[in-house]
């Protein structure tokens, strides 16, 4: 009896040694999955501070320009050094500034969509007799 006792825990052992294994080798994939998810988050982070940065410098440059070089104005506008602004501003070629206020003036152009205030209830069952339908001439449709 002490044998097949024997044999018994012999298989059983064989089982357990191979489920720790199994264990063992799912804990690495995992672990090799969570590093690479998390360089690739780490790297679109990274290129995201990036182009933000960018953006900024642009951004100070442009304004600048749009001030005539009053670092000290636009600085109190903003309110960061002088001296930060121009350093901000100081990569960003002139040409490249001139493109982002052409950005800025094209965008400052295009009309601004009209938001209509959502109605609820028997407010949008009922309109206001005193709410106009058309905008007066000359006046605007959505002063707010």
């Amino acid at each position: 009896m002490s044998t097949s006792t024997a044999s018994v825990s012999a298989a059983e052992l064989r089982r357990r040694v191979r489920a720790i294994e199994e264990i063992q080798s799912r804990t690495r994939e995992l672990a090799a999955a969570s590093a690479l998810a998390t360089r690739e988050a780490a790297v679109a982070a990274a290129k995201t501070k990036e182009d933000a940065e960018v953006a900024a410098r642009e951004a100070a440059a442009a304004v600048l320009r749009l001030f005539n070089n009053d670092a000290e104005l636009v600085a109190q506008l903003l309110g960061v050094t002088a001296e930060e602004l121009e350093r901000e501003a100081k990569p960003v070629t002139a040409a490249r500034a001139k493109e982002v206020i052409e950005e800025l003036r094209a965008r400052a152009e295009r009309p601004r969509p009209v938001r209509r205030a959502r109605k609820t209830g028997a407010a949008a069952a009922a309109p206001s007799a005193s709410a106009p339908t058309t905008a007066p001439a000359g006046g605007l449709a959505d002063a707010g």
